[in-house]
């Protein structure tokens, strides 16, 4: 077991433990005072561990509902975020009591959303599924939905009461959907975490995935106790996110995230080479190449420099004409980089 302990606008703990989603009531009721729970989670993630978490609620007391959506990107609409907000009025939901994420980063991103504008705000607790949500999305307190122009562009920051992790749901996960998750994995070495870069090397990602989910939420929770609102160091954390999600935008979602970051982060390692932004003899991007073909993700896309800088317009980061990189130094090394939108492009054909 492995807890860690966030202190941001809202205080919190992170407990990483197989097993641990049987004791989602006892956990949760001590940090709500109402006794009404909704359970939010997708049409996958529901046949596999609703029953569970949904028996823990109510042995510990709780009225419980259920809202079910289906697995997928394209359900953080704008469309299932006012469905959720209808359910809770029609269930009666109060400001006391608590929205339950149980599933991936869709599931949390698109609970904590609503949490965090019905009735102004109400509880929330994360339950990530899947290791992309468990690593990433469900520590920070970053919520949204995707708009038409693009990911994430309506949201709030709106920290959860709890985040409970039981890594063995990862078990249950395709191949595709856990390389995901290690993308994200990667990303925390290659930008603060060289030892980690060394675990995902040898066998660890097998052998102790818990050790490996603890150290990415630790750095992730450095960076936000530092920067919450994400005005400065946690954009770090976007690193391979911004070409990334041009991946993503272009191929109507068809790439999935984690594959989609897993192209960003070569694109960027490559660029931090030609530009030389690299300060050792070390060849990085053969370093990024090989983690990412170890974990069974892509590394190179066909869009063109012009089509991926399309989408960046639109990124909630940009600045007008330019938007932030995030370049490497080295593996565990990385600084940010206002790039205007036509360099990204010199960047990106080269």
């Amino acid at each position: 077991m492995e807890k860690i302990s966030v202190k941001a606008s809202g205080n919190y703990d992170i407990i990483i433990e197989d097993g641990i989603l049987t004791k989602t009531g006892e956990l949760v009721a001590p940090l709500v005072k109402g006794r009404h729970a909704v359970i939010v989670t997708d049409d996958i993630v529901d046949a596999l561990y609703s029953e569970r978490v949904m028996t823990s609620l109510k042995e510990a007391g709780f009225e419980v509902d259920k809202f079910v959506i289906a697995n997928g990107e394209a359900s953080k609409n704008a469309e299932n975020y006012v469905e959720l907000l209808e359910f809770c009025a029609e269930k009666r939901v109060s400001r006391k009591d608590v929205l339950v994420a149980l599933g991936g980063g869709v599931v949390g991103d698109l609970t904590g959303f609503a949490a965090a504008t019905f009735l102004r705000g109400i509880a929330f607790v994360q339950l990530p599924t899947t290791l992309l949500a468990a690593v990433d999305s469900s520590v920070g307190g970053k919520t949204a939905i995707d708009l038409k122009a693009g990911k994430n562009l309506a949201g709030a920051f709106y920290q959860p009461k709890i985040v409970l992790c039981d890594c063995t749901t990862f078990d249950t996960l395709p191949e595709e959907t856990f390389a995901d998750g290690m993308a994200e994995v990667i990303k925390y070495g290659a930008i603060a975490d060289k030892e980690l870069w060394g675990w995902l090397e040898g066998d660890m990602a097998e052998t102790n995935i818990e050790k490996i989910v603890a150290r990415c939420v630790s750095i992730k929770r450095d960076v936000v106790e530092e920067d919450e609102f994400d005005t400065g160091l946690r954009q770090i954390l976007n690193f391979g996110h911004t070409a990334g999600h041009s991946v993503e935008a272009l191929s109507n979602f068809a790439v999935t995230h984690g594959s989609a970051v897993a192209i960003g982060m070569a694109l960027m390692t490559k660029i931090s080479v030609n530009k030389g932004y690299v300060n050792t003899n070390e060849d990085i991007y053969k370093s990024m190449v090989n983690m990412l073909k170890k974990y069974k993700l892509p590394f190179t896309t066909e869009y063109s420099a012009e089509q991926l800088v399309g989408p960046m317009r639109s990124d909630k980061k940009g600045d007008g004409g330019s938007v932030n990189l995030i370049l490497l130094k080295n593996i565990g090394e990385c600084f940010v980089q206002k790039t205007a939108y036509e360099d990204v492009k010199k960047m990106l054909e080269k």
